[in-house]
């Protein structure tokens, strides 16, 4: 009999870390705990990158502004890129009684919040980028281990909704965060400071509301495994076995952000200097543009992710988010007017709210070793490390070669369509 019950548990509904079924509690908070985390690191971090930064650099007169903001987030990510793999991995290995993941969840919050507030107030190019690099290392501390909980902590059948609710709030985080700076474009400093609260915030608030992870200290007389070189070195080794479906949803992943972001962090100066709106009605137009996005991603992003776990599959819903982003980015290129820019946030944000609601679940699906789930997944992530440093590059460059931000869109457009054929490319997940 007791044989025929646990034939009956579903295996794919099994917590990786306590063996058994999540209850609806745990799932509740779960999902509260992901959203809010997602909405408060990407809002936190787009009131300053998106909003308030760029019309910052407007004024400060020690370069052109795109070339500052390409340089703060183009280093910026360079730092980002190493200090995920390399928290990642140090969380795999964490022996902390508070659990693997959680120390570095807390301490990247308050990282943040402290590089964040020195980013604002720093009046030099060498300041400015040296604080952004300190917010990437205390991001990554906080967001690597983070992911990873998809993986340690949540069930197969369940991994969708979960990514969905991160996804989701991540993007509706985005849309907050721009509406928030907006309000603050002429008096940037309250905004500052709500910036910098919300970092503090982060980490901790996630930890509280999830339920509580599971000591991950040794037991009396039992050994860690010893650290020589040679050992720590191989903690940072990329997966050489089993790994296919691995890599090409890294580089997947890698196109459709690099394309995303040759448009995405340039939206107010898109608004100023290509649609050729003043600031006060391109703060005003940016905000509408953001409340459209939050709306049509949060929606989309929760509804993509239920689909997905129903279903079983990933590559459907991603094949609809690719499509929905490209004609999203086609509108204002085809159609120089704001009307265009709406286009874009209806459409492009409801393929990247669709994408979200999939993406760090079918990273999870394609993992070749879940024992060492944080690095992988860090690794996983430098692909939106690579695609964040790419886009504002790629696109600076545009604007300086060309005056304009007119070849920025179809550049845009052919490398998030170029994403689905690694997507489609996967053998082991559906």
């Amino acid at each position: 009999m007791a044989n025929q019950t646990a034939a009956a548990i579903d295996e794919n509904a099994i917590a990786p870390d306590t063996g058994k079924p999540m209850t609806k509690t745990e799932t509740w908070r779960f999902m509260i705990g992901f959203i809010i985390f997602g909405v408060m690191w990407m809002m936190s971090g787009t009131i300053g990158s998106n909003v308030l930064f760029p019309e910052r650099f407007n004024g400060l007169n020690i370069g052109q502004p795109e070339a500052i903001l390409a340089a703060m987030n183009s280093v910026g990510s360079i730092f980002a890129l190493f200090s995920n793999l390399v928290f990642g991995a140090l969380s795999d290995h964490c022996h902390s009684r508070f659990g693997k993941r959680t120390p570095f969840i807390v301490l990247g919050g308050f990282i943040c919040g402290c590089a964040f507030w020195s980013t604002s107030v720093a009046t030099t190019l060498p300041m400015i980028v040296a604080s952004w690099c300190v917010l990437q290392i205390g991001l990554n501390c906080m967001l690597a281990p983070a992911v990873a909980v998809l993986s340690d902590r949540i069930p197969l059948n369940k991994r969708g909704t979960l990514s969905a609710f991160y996804g989701g709030g991540a993007t509706a985080g985005q849309s907050i965060g721009t509406i928030i700076g907006t309000q603050f474009l002429s008096n940037p400093v309250p905004g500052f400071i709500i910036g910098t609260v919300s970092w503090l915030l982060t980490g901790i608030l996630a930890v509280i509301i999830w339920p509580r992870e599971k000591s991950a200290a040794l037991d009396e007389g039992e050994q860690s495994e010893k650290l020589n070189l040679k050992s720590l070195l191989l903690m940072f080794v990329p997966p050489t076995k089993n790994c296919r479906d691995f890599y090409l949803a890294l580089f997947g992943r890698l196109l459709l952000i690099f394309g995303y972001f040759c448009i995405n962090g340039y939206q107010l100066y898109i608004l100023e200097k290509y649609i050729g709106l003043p600031v006060a009605e391109a703060g005003a137009v940016l905000s509408s543009m953001s409340v459209v996005i939050m709306v049509v991603s949060l929606v989309a992003s929760l509804t993509s992710g239920a689909i997905s776990d129903k279903i079983g599959r990933r590559k459907p819903i991603i094949l609809v988010a690719t499509i929905m982003m490209c004609i999203g980015i086609a509108l204002p290129w085809l159609l120089k007017s704001v009307i265009g820019m709406y286009g874009f946030a209806l459409l492009a944000g409801l393929g990247y709210g669709i994408y979200s609601s999939v993406d760090q679940a079918l990273n999870v699906d394609v993992l070749p070793d879940k024992e060492n789930a944080g690095k992988d997944l860090g690794i996983l992530n430098i692909a939106n490390t690579i695609g964040q440093i790419l886009g504002p590059i790629v696109t600076s460059a545009i604007v300086v070669a060309t005056g304009s931000y007119f070849m920025a869109f179809p550049i845009s457009i052919v490398l998030i369509a170029v994403d689905y054929v690694f997507i489609m490319l996967i053998k082991n997940a559906k």
